[in-house]
């Protein structure tokens, strides 16, 4: 009877999580729908069936480039993630390894400017930007996103640090390892899940960033979320191709996500069990 009781139980969670997950996948895979469709069945009403014409594949790329701005996502997301990791591996080694009375309140502190709304500072960074020829360009929008993203990375990566042991980085100190090597022979090796979810996360909050993309990029740097806005024009939304456009921006992000999800999920509850 219990058994009976346990499978049960287990059917409901199972049900409830594939219900959950469709109704979270459901507006992406509408979005794909409707870019096999064509402007009036679009607009028609909701509907699940295409009519399978690539016409809004072909036209996007007629009147927008793909891959420049395809390249530009690519660059700018990597190169935020890989500034934040060096810049975030060695602040979260000193607060986990050698934290003072200061260290909670620099990480809180760290974690409300998230809180702060963007357009706040968006007239000061706008003329900074612009005055140090840092507008429309894929090194301006890789600092961005590398200080937007900062405070998520340190804490995520503090946490990790937190779980290995102290122990074995004094060993290291007493074999004679410096800093630099106790970080990347020591700490480095062992954190591997830890550092990957967090640069996966990283990844996509670049890639999918949209408001300092839009707002400090023009042509020559505007990444996916730029070229996705391109396709509102004064005439309207033209549905069907800009469902094309967003399945072409977000297609690469998925499927990394795909590949890497055991990664991912490895990384997120590393060291949760000792």
């Amino acid at each position: 009877m219990a058994r009976q009781v346990s499978t049960g139980r287990k059917t409901v969670a199972t049900a409830a999580a594939w219900l959950i997950a469709l109704i979270i996948f459901f507006p992406i895979l509408y979005t794909i729908i409707t870019s096999f469709k064509t402007e009036p069945e679009a607009i028609a009403g909701v509907s699940l069936i295409p009519s399978g014409t690539f016409e809004n594949y072909v036209e996007v790329q007629a009147q927008r480039d793909y891959f420049k701005p395809f390249l530009n996502s690519v660059v700018i997301s990597l190169g935020s993630t890989l500034i934040a990791l060096l810049i975030s591996v060695p602040a979260a080694w000193s607060m986990a390894f050698s934290p003072t009375r200061r260290t909670k309140d620099i990480l809180m502190w760290m974690l409300s400017t998230k809180m702060m709304p963007a357009v706040g500072v968006l007239v000061p960074m706008y003329l900074i930007f612009r005055d140090t020829g840092l507008l429309d360009t894929r090194l301006g929008l890789t600092i961005v996103l590398t200080l937007v993203n900062l405070p998520i990375v340190v804490w995520m990566l503090y946490t990790y640090f937190r779980e290995i042991p102290g122990e074995i980085l004094e060993a290291a100190r007493m074999d004679g390892a410096s800093t630099l090597k106790e970080i990347v022979y020591v700490l480095t090796p062992m954190a591997v899940p830890g550092i990957a979810s967090t640069m996966l996360l990283n990844i996509i909050l670049a890639w999918n960033e949209s408001f300092w993309t839009i707002r400090l990029a023009a042509a020559n740097a505007a990444p996916l979320t730029a070229f996705i806005a391109s396709f509102s024009s004064p005439q309207g939304l033209f549905w069907a191709k800009l469902s094309a456009a967003s399945t072409l921006a977000i297609a690469p992000i998925l499927i990394m996500g795909w590949f890497s999800q055991k990664q991912l999920v490895r990384g997120l509850t590393f060291g949760a069990v000792k």
